[in-house]
């Protein structure tokens, strides 16, 4: 119960360090460092998305970036198509809304998810891992080559899509979107693992054979955990494009769905809090050590070393003892 008490402890602190960080940037005139704290919210939610299918239910899946370049090039295209006035397809037209963006980015991520779960999670192991950086990958070399939408230059977005009564153009009012946005995703995550739904997917994760046993089915409850999870990403790829006002193939690259499970390692494999405090260390190494070096993730991978080695709960599970998870 003490470990649990300083795991929430530590979340809090997170939680409202995400916040304070950019309202000092914002007092002190450094609007740069609320546009970093928002793209540390941004990849949080995409690992959200990911530690549910990795943290929750042991899918460690190496092709998270197919869902989340997905999502980016939904509203970079949904974005293009309302900025030039040309349809999309016949009777569908563009939009700059936000909403009705990362609806469809959900929905076609979730879709696309369910496609690629069906058939690799008739796998385990190492061949799940190779089959979802197989689709990531074919979906990657397919924008490269679609010349409609920049192909490999990728596709600008002119002006940032709206939100009802938000200027999207102000940093602060991104970034207490995106902030939004993913304290509701970690509300939902915590909900689902505290549910029946979560109880069963982390049997099946340590045993699948006795959840059978039990009568609850393996294949249905992660293949449903697996789409759930893409849709999250998915969203969070429609947010980081309309950050950047840019998408392109680098959003598939499999470097991506590398960076997102770092995250996982980094802040907790399963913990609530984890994908936050891996984006920001991701980020932070990325904005110090970056402008010293080119050669950064030589550090960042030192770090990740002395996770895996000797802090195996990442750094909420260092800071907040040997607690229970997942």
């Amino acid at each position: 119960m003490a470990e649990m008490r300083r795991e929430w402890i530590v979340n809090a602190v997170l939680a409202m360090a995400l916040l304070i960080v950019p309202l000092v940037a914002l007092w002190i005139n450094e609007p740069f460092y609320v546009t970093l704290a928002t793209r540390v919210a941004i990849l949080a939610l995409a690992g959200v998305g990911l530690n549910l299918a990795l943290g929750l239910g042991g899918m460690v899946s190496f092709g998270h970036a197919a869902y989340f370049g997905l999502g980016g090039y939904v509203a970079g295209i949904m974005a293009h198509h309302a900025f030039t006035g040309l349809p999309m397809w016949i009777g569908v037209t563009g939009s700059n809304q936000m909403l009705w963006i990362w609806l469809w980015a959900a929905l076609l991520s979730g879709f696309l998810a369910l496609i690629i779960g069906a058939l690799s999670l008739r796998t385990s192991g190492i061949f799940f891992i190779m089959i979802t950086l197989a689709f990531a990958q074919m979906i990657f070399y397919f924008t490269l080559s679609w010349p409609a939408y920049g192909g490999e230059d990728g596709l600008p977005i002119f002006v940032r899509n709206q939100f009802p009564g938000l200027n999207t153009m102000r940093p602060w009012d991104m970034f207490i979107l995106s902030y939004g946005v993913l304290m509701l995703a970690l509300v939902f995550f915590a909900m689902l693992r505290a549910a029946r739904f979560g109880a069963a997917l982390m049997a099946i994760r340590q045993n699948p054979d006795r959840a059978a046993a039990v009568g609850i089915s393996p294949f249905g409850v992660k293949l449903a955990a697996f789409v759930l999870s893409g849709m999250i990403t998915g969203l969070a790829g429609a947010m980081m494009a309309d950050l950047t006002r840019f998408v392109s193939p680098a959003m598939i690259a499999w470097q991506m769905s590398g960076e997102l499970i770092v995250i996982i390692i980094l802040g907790g494999v399963g913990r609530l809090f984890g994908p936050v405090a891996g984006a920001a260390i991701l980020v932070a190494f990325e904005v110090i050590f970056g402008g010293i070096t080119e050669h950064w993730q030589f550090f960042l991978g030192l770090i990740l070393l002395g996770v895996v080695l000797f802090a195996r709960g990442g750094l909420i599970g260092l800071l907040a003892g040997r607690a229970r998870h997942g």
